[in-house]
């Protein structure tokens, strides 16, 4: 059995070689296929530290990133539904919200190595702790040779916040049949060092009105579908070379997020206190951005970093829990919702039922 587990254990990692051998591959055959055709005189070893670099590009990008995006899908989670109880027909609710995502500390930073890098290598180090899209404003720099000359840049910052705040806006709208039509949408929302933004729709639906007993009883319960677009965008790596500057100083988070929410309440005079479950599933991809740089005369480098980014994209899926309670002041509402899971995500609400 121990055998089996060890031989299924080496598989697996010669896997992976062969699949990063495949990619640098991929790079520096793309770098030669395009600098040949600018010049004869560029040697093959230049062109080989040009994949290398853009390889190590990628390798830091998937570290820095992919904890940020893990985060987003909490951070668009919480407060779709804001009361299973039954709309009428036409009910219009709008509100506003400020929500609240605690960045969790091992999520903040990683490690690398020298042995991490085929073209840098860390300044005056051989390993350091640097910073995730979420974590401080701490920086090391990195360094490489480039046709005798040198590649020196600082490592991208985190946002450097213990809480991540933004506002949006929602409305709730009563359809037929017991359903209630939700829409969200916030406008970029600045980060330390990166934007955020998301936006979304979906539909809510009643289940307690065909169980007299629980009307009765003052208990609502909902079942919801959702989808949601989060944006989470930071500055990245800003790389001078003899070619000019690379163009990846900005890298983006794409996420698709389709939400299924069980929800239930139970009413007290003004106050209804309300319980979820929620189950995301999350599709995720990255981009670099920003404004493209001079090497784009002789070579496309976006366009062909974002080919090769699409080897880390992925599908996740997320299980929360969410309280919430909601206070009734004339047609004013006044609600809170914690989420919890892998992460913490506060939210707090006014409405204003027309």
């Amino acid at each position: 059995m121990k055998f089996h587990q060890e031989e299924s254990l080496l598989r697996r990692m010669l896997h992976t070689q062969i699949l990063m051998r495949k990619y640098q591959i991929q790079i520096i055959f793309i770098c030669s296929l395009f600098f040949s055709l600018k010049s004869n005189a560029q040697s093959q070893s230049e062109l080989e530290q040009i994949g290398y670099l853009l390889n190590d590009a990628l390798f830091y990008s998937e570290q820095y990133i992919i904890p940020a995006t893990d985060a987003a899908v909490y951070l668009s989670s919480s407060s779709w539904v804001s009361s299973p109880k039954k709309k009428k027909l036409w009910d219009l609710n709008m509100s506003l919200h400020g929500n609240m995502f605690f960045v969790p500390n091992n999520d903040r930073s990683f490690r690398v190595q020298n042995s991490d890098f085929q073209f840098f290598e860390l300044e005056n180090a051989s390993s350091a702790t640097v910073p995730t899209a979420l974590g401080n404003d701490n920086q090391m720099y990195l360094i490489g040779d480039l046709g005798g000359e040198q590649v020196r840049l600082k490592t991208p910052e985190g946002i450097n916040q213990e809480i991540v705040f933004y506002p949006y806006l929602q409305v709730n709208v009563g359809l037929l049949y017991g359903t209630e039509l939700i829409a969200r949408y916030s406008t970029k929302t600045k980060l330390k060092k990166g934007d955020y933004q998301v936006y979304g729709f979906g539909l809510n639906h009643n289940i307690s009105q065909y169980f007299k007993s629980l009307e009765e009883k003052k208990i609502n319960i909902s079942t919801a579908l959702i989808y949601s677009k989060e944006e989470i965008t930071f500055d990245f790596l800003d790389i001078d070379t003899a070619y000019g500057n690379l163009g990846i100083n900005k890298l983006s988070g794409l996420v698709d997020t389709f939400h299924f929410q069980l929800s239930a309440s139970k009413e007290f005079e003004r106050l209804e206190v309300i319980t979820s479950l929620i189950a995301n599933i999350s599709s995720f991809e990255y981009v670099v951005g920003g404004k493209k740089g001079e090497i784009e005369e002789a070579f496309p480098l976006q366009q062909t970093v974002n080919t090769l980014l699409q080897r880390i994209a992925k599908d996740n899926v997320n299980f929360l829990g969410e309280i919430s309670a909601r206070y009734q002041i004339e047609k004013i509402f006044l609600q809170s919702s914690f989420a919890f899971g892998k992460f913490a995500n506060l939210n707090i609400g006014v409405q204003y039922q027309f």
